[in-house]
């Protein structure tokens, strides 16, 4: 009896222990990491940046000039400049940035 119950327990310990790691490396796209993408077009979602939050990422991305930011149902839309030339910008709740 004894030993079936320690195997049971064995048992229980290692699926809980490869269930842990399967999840562990789970791709969780809302997870905002340090860097800042440029991409083609915002993903859509509720973003959660305060505006001063928007302009030190947009800021931490290489542009300057950060005006007019408002916030929309892509995120926060606005100008800048970047390697001498104006654009319209989009941060996404990502972190991540489209300019046109």
């Amino acid at each position: 009896m004894k030993s079936t119950m320690l195997a049971a327990a064995a048992m229980l310990l290692a699926t809980s222990a490869v269930a842990q790691n399967e999840q562990a490396g789970s791709d969780n796209p809302a997870v905002k990491d340090s860097k800042v993408h440029d991409v083609a077009a915002p993903a859509k979602g509720h973003s959660s940046f305060t505006e001063d939050q928007a302009k030190g990422r947009i800021a931490k991305a290489g542009y300057t000039n950060v005006g007019d930011l408002k916030k929309t149902d892509l995120g926060w839309q606005g100008t800048a400049t970047k390697g001498g030339k104006n654009v319209a910008l989009t941060l996404d709740y990502k972190g991540n940035i489209s300019a046109r």
